[in-house]
């Protein structure tokens, strides 16, 4: 039972660090990259669908993007989806594809994107530490009703613990490495 609750954790742990990467892949440094546009939602016949399955990306310098459509009736709500986005693009159609440049980015707004990347970093500290606090009730909760022993429950404790400081320390791996890629020039 304790191995199965270190499990689930873990697992989950393991979800809460990739949606941090991909948290901070959404955040753009100057550089093109489609990964800043797999939160865009463009209204398709009606439904919002991802960017993603609606276009291929190409990028045929460091600070271009072409995005072009499967669908060419779908080029207008695409661009109108890119023009709405947090991600700041100003899209450009010429009638078969859409060309996005990416402007370079100001010091200022460089220190903005770095404090939205701490605290997108906090969030998925914060989540890994209530993962880690449910499952150490449900450790408790074996223990107190007998269905593990005091020693085996002090054991997965500790495994828990060193599970959480490693996808803590994960994150802030990440977390540097994003901060020196967005103050690079």
């Amino acid at each position: 039972m304790i191995e199965e609750t270190l499990l689930e954790a873990g697992e989950k742990m393991d979800k809460a660090v990739e949606v941090a990467k991909e948290d901070f892949a959404s955040i753009r440094t100057g550089r093109a990259n489609p990964g800043l546009y797999n939160k865009v939602l463009v209204d398709y016949y009606g439904s919002p669908t991802p960017l993603q399955q609606l276009a291929s990306f190409a990028i045929p310098d460091a600070r271009t993007i072409l995005i072009t459509p499967f669908d060419k009736t779908a080029l207008r709500d695409i661009e109108r989806a890119l023009s709405d986005s947090e991600v700041g693009a100003n899209p450009s159609n010429d009638g078969s594809v859409i060309r996005i440049t990416i402007p370079d980015l100001t010091q200022e707004r460089r220190k903005e994107y770095v404090k939205i990347v701490k605290t997108k970093g906090e969030d998925a500290k914060v989540s890994i530490r209530n993962i880690r606090r449910k499952a150490k009730e449900t450790l408790d909760k074996l223990v107190k009703d007998g269905e593990a022993g005091e020693d085996e429950g002090s054991r997965g404790e500790k495994e828990l613990d060193a599970m959480t400081k490693s996808h803590v320390d994960g994150i802030d791996e990440l977390l540097k490495r994003k901060e020196a890629e967005l103050l690079e020039v």
